[in-house]
């Protein structure tokens, strides 16, 4: 079925539909990676949005369900230059347009995703919608985008009931907003026992875990709109425990601590953004997903310690907190599917953990 893209500035793109052809408003991204697609389509982080791939064949692999961050897809849309209609690996479980049919995720494809990716890098992150059909109708599908809000989805993939994972003799309270399987993975790996917690826990829910350190996972959206989750981390911050935090999970703790956050243009989304540790002076390759990050100038440095910046824009990639007990990060050292350059952050995790037991 013929597809049509058009984004909130006017424009237009067309191309054919895949998956579950229907139509759908959502805030259009683009993801850089090459691939690890089956990890993409299953990252809580990407709820709400429609993910233009850069690359331009997608689904040569078909998907593993093995590799699933999540139990299901959460993205909003698919949109790629060239779907593969072979799917040729020996792990593969099936083709990715009957999985994206299966879950009732729409698909666009034959349109020209580098120009799409072009308007986004320069207009920025924008609002879009996907109409299938010969002649879906403009002038209404403008009013759908202009009257569509992005609301919060963290209620949505955040854990509804707690769910422990390992038995090890470190006990990790994880905080979720949405986590990615392979955090809980980095640490029960480690010889953790892992319990999720819902978004909208309390410091005492927690607490009642007797955990060692607390984990705060990834998740979508604006940060600053979970206001019960940034009292909690003041909370949190306050108790002292070693704490660990990742992509809106750093994003919150810096919240809860008064500094600032904002949104970027367009944000970082791929397996292959270069980030500098400034107390090594060493460059790390890292997996990100997110629209928004810490304002540099908010930071007290009475409090925290910029320890990553960005080396494609310098914005914030890394926090580390006065009370030596917190530090957190951007990017994703989990990073499946790739790179496992910062994967050494989950140890020093560990070890701050046991330099507070001695």
């Amino acid at each position: 079925m013929k597809a049509l893209l058009m984004l909130e500035n006017g424009m237009t793109f067309e191309g054919q539909g895949f998956g579950d052809e229907r139509d759908v408003v959502c805030e259009i991204v683009f993801n850089s990676a090459m691939c690890g697609y089956s990890e993409l389509l299953t990252d809580p982080s990407y709820a709400g949005q429609g993910v233009v791939m850069t690359y331009p064949m997608i689904g040569n692999y078909g998907i593993c369900i093995e590799d699933a961050e999540s139990g299901k897809p959460w993205l909003s849309a698919f949109i790629v230059h060239n779907v593969s209609g072979l799917a040729s690996n020996f792990r593969c479980d099936l083709d990715l347009n009957s999985y994206l049919q299966n879950n009732h995720i729409p698909g666009m494809y034959g349109l020209d995703t580098r120009a799409l990716t072009r308007v986004l890098r320069e207009s920025g992150t924008m609002k879009g919608m996907i109409a299938y059909g010969e002649n879906p109708d403009r002038e209404a599908m403008k009013k759908v985008i202009a009257d569509f809000q992005m609301v919060s989805c963290v209620p949505l993939v955040s854990v509804q009931h707690g769910r422990v994972y390992g038995d090890g003799p470190v006990r990790i309270a994880l905080h979720d907003y949405g986590v990615k399987q392979n955090i809980i993975r980095s640490l029960v790996q480690r010889g953790c026992t892992v319990k999720c917690f819902a978004h909208d826990c309390t410091m005492e829910d927690m607490l009642d875990f007797r955990p060692d350190g607390i984990m705060l996972s990834n998740g979508p959206g604006d940060p600053q709109e979970n206001r019960k989750a940034i009292g909690e981390l003041k909370r949190i911050y306050e108790y002292g425990i070693p704490t660990f935090g990742i992509c809106l999970g750093h994003q919150l703790m810096a919240l809860s601590q008064g500094f600032d956050t904002y949104k970027l243009k367009y944000g970082h989304r791929g397996i292959n953004h270069p980030v500098k540790e400034l107390a090594d002076n060493r460059v790390y390759i890292t997996s990100q997903n997110h629209g928004f990050v810490v304002d540099a100038k908010t930071v007290d440095p009475q409090k925290a310690q910029v320890s990553f910046i960005s080396m494609n824009d310098g914005s914030v990639e890394g926090l580390t907190y006065a009370s030596g007990r917190v530090f957190t990060v951007q990017f994703h050292p989990e990073a499946c599917g790739g790179p496992k350059d910062t994967g050494y952050l989950f140890d020093r995790f560990l070890t701050l953990i046991e330099k507070g037991r001695l």
